[in-house]
């Protein structure tokens, strides 16, 4: 039997509604999840709302969203019964009737494998909405080997930059530089060179020092193709933003014999990126302070669409869910 959900929904190029969707009932193997946050992922969600998302998962009508917070009120009879009323994150869903889910996260029930969801395990719930980014940026380190005396430049503050220069600290980089054209992003920027290159010429910034790994967090080639001439030889580029074209000059690359390296998402499983970046923001190895910057109830969704896609000051937004009615 369907549940009667509150879920945004995208029915069409640039439209947001609040609509009710049927939810299908949870699967021995299932849990269900009451939603209570969400966020907005501004990049993936404004390629979603242009059409313009390269995944199979486009089709309109859509559910978007694959950051949401919840109670698990329901488990299946082969579920763990363990986590019924645990807080846990969930990446989003595909137990919809008659509606798309890309990633279907924003409603306001969902129901999901039970090896899916990630318990909280003392994280404050609202903090949960982090978990997905922070594991995109803990992935990409990992795949760009960030190693101890790695000289690192981090180009853009949204989320997901910020997060990566904390993360290539705590992976060993001697010396971590961030760029921005934003700076009440900066001011919340942990770097030992925090430039806005709105005033200041990045190369001047860094002295002429090349380094040895740049991160390219803005989603622009254009961007990653101005700072190419910084890296030093062997160097490697990690591109953790998302783009519809890789389009950069070959000659620095050439020149630098450098690497290009791609990550995609997270790693998933009980030892994947999920539960690791959780446990490093719980034991305090990673400080997200200062970047859950807005909150906006659900009844305002379109306003935090405008907000998170249109404020640069907006890092990360928490919709807030009402309640059982």
């Amino acid at each position: 039997m369907a549940l009667i959900s509150k879920a945004v929904v995208i029915p069409r190029r640039h439209v947001i509604e609040l609509s009710e969707v049927k939810v299908n009932d949870p699967g021995a193997s299932d849990v269900l999840v009451r939603t209570v946050y969400t966020s907005i992922s501004a990049g993936t969600e404004r390629m979603l709302l242009d059409g313009r998302m390269p995944h199979p998962a486009l089709s309109f009508p859509v559910i978007p969203g694959y950051e949401t917070v919840g109670q698990v009120v329901k488990v299946g009879k082969n579920a763990p019964e363990e986590l019924l009323g645990q807080w846990v994150y969930v990446g989003g869903a595909r137990c919809f009737q008659g509606v798309n889910a890309a990633w279907g996260g924003q409603s306001q029930y969902l129901s999901a494998e039970a090896d899916r969801v990630v318990p909280l395990k003392g994280i404050m719930p609202e903090r949960g909405v982090v978990l997905a980014l922070g594991a995109t940026a803990l992935h990409g380190i990992s795949v760009a080997q960030i190693r101890r005396g790695d000289r690192v430049l981090v180009l853009g503050q949204g989320i997901v930059g910020q997060l990566a220069a904390r993360l290539a600290r705590w992976a060993g980089a001697s010396f971590i530089a961030v760029a921005d054209r934003v700076d009440i992003r900066l001011s919340v920027s942990e770097a030992d060179r925090i430039i806005n290159v709105t005033h200041e010429a990045l190369e001047e910034s860094l002295d002429g020092e090349r380094v040895n790994v740049l991160i390219e967090a803005t989603g622009s080639m254009s961007v990653l193709s101005s700072a190419l001439p910084l890296l030093a030889d062997h160097g490697r580029i990690l591109l953790l933003g998302y783009y519809e074209h890789i389009d950069i000059p070959y000659a620095p690359v050439f020149m630098h014999e450098a690497q290009i390296l791609i990550a995609r998402e997270w790693f998933s499983g009980p030892d994947g990126d999920l539960p690791r970046i959780r446990d490093l923001i719980l034991h305090g190895e990673i400080d997200i302070e200062g970047l859950l910057t807005h909150r906006v109830p659900l009844n305002r969704i379109q306003a935090a669409y405008r907000l998170a896609l249109e404020d640069p000051s907006c890092l990360k937004l928490i919709v807030e869910w009402p309640g059982d009615e």
